[in-house]
């Protein structure tokens, strides 16, 4: 008996010692990607007046296009949605064009755009939908499933008008 409580307290070790591996292992792999999320969340804050984040998404279309957008509010309670551009090597690009903020009631919300797509395209599935920007226009980057195939579409942020024919990818 004393042997099987020796090999069951051994095996409690085990999986307690591979669960805190895994935690670190998890924490160092997202390190980098918190530490843009952070910085994006300063550079909205000091330089659009961001006060209260309620959602931080990146988005990435192509090597100049390298966004993370946070959808907040400022100190009115006006909200608002801020792109902060940044380098393939995870870097805040500076400049004057690397922040753009834009209160919600001046484009299309979430929620109008959902509408939009399901008007627009009745019979997809909406795989992933975030802000970014195509061409260098502020846009809601659309990813979905229609019978069996995925697709990418933009969606104007400003008014919420599609953006070309939207890009289809080969089966797999």
């Amino acid at each position: 008996m004393k042997k099987r409580k020796k090999w069951i307290l051994l095996g409690a070790v085990l999986i307690l010692l591979l669960g805190f591996g895994l935690i670190q292992f998890y924490a160092y792999i997202m390190k980098d990607q918190w530490n843009e999320r952070d910085i994006a969340k300063d550079v909205a804050k000091t330089r659009a007046g961001l006060t209260e984040v309620t959602k931080a998404q990146k988005s990435v279309w192509d090597e100049n296009a390298v966004y993370w957008v946070l959808t907040g509010k400022n100190e009115a309670g006006t909200a608002l949605m801020v792109w902060v551009r940044f380098t393939v090597d995870g870097k805040f690009a500076e400049g004057d064009d690397a922040v753009f903020a834009e209160e919600l009631s001046k484009g299309t919300s979430e929620a109008q755009i959902r509408g939009i797509i399901k008007a627009d395209l009745p019979d997809i599935t909406i795989e992933r939908l975030l802000p970014g920007v195509y061409n260098g226009e502020y846009a809601w980057q659309l990813f979905y499933n229609q019978s069996g195939r995925y697709y990418y579409q933009f969606y104007r942020f400003s008014d919420g008008s599609r953006m070309g024919e939207g890009y289809s990818l080969p089966k797999s």
